[in-house]
């Protein structure tokens, strides 16, 4: 028995007659595995499942009462992924809520990760988007998945969307070419699942804050300063609208962006050199619904509105 910590789904599993099992696709999160059988103590297990990987439990079970669990905790697991044949790396809703990451791209998160850059969308013209180069690779080729969905542009490579960073689970990137979890691709991939209500209704607030009067100043005709003001703040909220099998979540980002963009004229025209004002608002609304089917089904339904960008 399979047992998802957060929202109790549980998968029900017979293994065959040599002790092999296979739950199928899981939901990425924390789970708890459960063995018995007569005449045998039984065995709990956590394992914790991540997007685009596969996750191996074995348990040994001790003669003894079918109500007796023992605890099983393997503390010396291998941190090398030894089911699968590719070059890939994951990060937690926990790590993606304490790096610092500049502008709240969440495709910032991939450089990470060895010989990865982010490519502005504007190279390849399509400004206020990203892509990802992998190895030098130009950004075209790299595929961007959401909730299993290909958001990327077929024509200039970058996203079609962007995702609120408060609203991603796992965000995981594979530099291979031959990922089974992802499209087929010449260079690699983002495979990103954003996140979902539990049985526990949870939420976050958050608000970050920055200054020219703070940072290093910006390029500027002598004498003269250029200001720079972001804020972004939002806030999202998920729990339960019926118990182990129907949730919600509910995610909002906005950035405000102030800025006077220096124009730098060299010499001996330095006189005409002056700035201009640059302003950048953004808006990131997400909604998201879950339902389980059956204990190997489930359908949920994601409402993303495009991000509104003011200039």
């Amino acid at each position: 028995m399979i047992t998802n910590v957060a929202t109790g789904q549980v998968v029900n599993l017979t293994t065959n007659s040599s002790g092999a099992y296979n739950s199928g696709a899981l939901v990425p999160g924390n789970y708890r595995v459960h063995v018995s059988a007569k005449g045998f103590s039984s065995a709990d297990t956590p394992i914790t499942v991540l997007v685009g990987n596969t996750a191996t439990v074995n348990v040994s079970l001790q003669i003894g009462r079918e109500n007796e669990v023992v605890e099983v905790r393997d503390d010396s697991a291998a941190q090398v992924n030894t089911e699968q044949a590719t070059v890939q790396g994951v990060l937690d809703e926990q790590q993606i809520d304490n790096l610092p990451v500049n502008g709240r791209n969440f495709l910032n998160l991939a450089q990470l990760e060895p010989g990865v850059q982010i490519q502005d969308g504007a190279n390849f013209g399509k400004d206020g988007y990203s892509s990802i180069s992998f190895g030098g690779r130009f950004g075209r080729t790299a595929r961007i998945e959401v909730d299993g969905i290909d958001v990327s542009d077929e024509t200039f490579g970058s996203t079609t969307t962007n995702i609120p960073a408060s609203g991603i689970q796992e965000f995981q990137l594979s530099q291979s070419s031959l990922d089974l979890s992802t499209e087929l691709t010449t260079s690699g991939a983002v495979n990103v699942t954003t996140r979902s209500g539990t049985n526990v209704v949870h939420g976050e607030a958050f608000g970050f804050f920055r200054d020219s009067s703070l940072a290093a100043a910006l390029p500027a005709p002598p004498g003269l300063s250029e200001p720079f003001q972001r804020s972004q703040y939002g806030a999202r909220l998920g729990g339960p609208l019926i118990k182990n099998k129907f949730f919600y979540f509910l995610d909002a980002e906005r950035s405000l962006q102030h800025e006077q963009a220096p124009v730098l004229v060299a010499a001996p025209f330095e006189q005409y050199s002056g700035s201009f004002s640059s302003p950048f608002h953004e808006n990131n609304l997400m909604a998201k619904a879950d339902y389980q089917l059956t204990q190997s089904g489930r359908a949920f339904y994601r409402f993303s509105r495009l991000p509104q960008m003011e200039g």
